[in-house]
């Protein structure tokens, strides 16, 4: 046969099979060399515009799509941020509730006086507990000198 003649592997395969007919028909490609150097590419400006406006037009597209997607993706991120923030809330609220417990239980009198009972301790007798948030210091004791500014106008 020529070079330019292949056979199918289907005509090939039958031939093993003892098979008395030919199944499907046998598909024979030719070679043929094509010369295309001679062929010169003429720009056409209309199909040049026409493609940078469709891709002008697709990257304004793709931007407005991103645009989207980032507004969408950072709806949820700040969604998931505000639940945590909210259940972190309510851990700080709850540990609050149990120390405001704790400080009622610690600051009971009774509680404090069966301690005091405990450890041996008495009464304060008058005038050996000193407040030290009174708003009014007592004439005998010394006054601690304050800061201040002072104007002394001579005439």
């Amino acid at each position: 046969m020529a070079t330019g003649v292949m056979v199918s592997a289907l005509a090939v395969s039958t031939r093993h099979v003892h098979k008395s007919c030919w199944i499907g028909t046998p598909e024979v490609y030719f070679v043929k060399n094509i010369d295309n150097s001679r062929w010169v590419k003429v720009s056409d400006p209309k199909r040049s515009r026409e493609m940078k406006m469709f891709a002008g037009t697709m990257c304004v597209l793709f931007a407005l799509v991103m645009m989207y997607a980032w507004q969408h993706f950072s709806a949820v991120e700040y969604g998931y941020r505000i639940q945590a923030l909210k259940s972190h809330h309510d851990a700080l609220l709850e540990a609050n509730h149990e120390l405001t417990m704790e400080k009622a239980s610690l600051r009971e009198t009774g509680r404090i006086v069966a301690l005091a009972k405990k450890y041996g301790l008495d009464s304060p007798k008058p005038g050996q507990v000193i407040p030290l948030d009174s708003a009014a210091p007592d004439p005998g004791t010394p006054v601690v000198a304050s800061a201040g500014f002072s104007v002394i106008s001579v005439p």
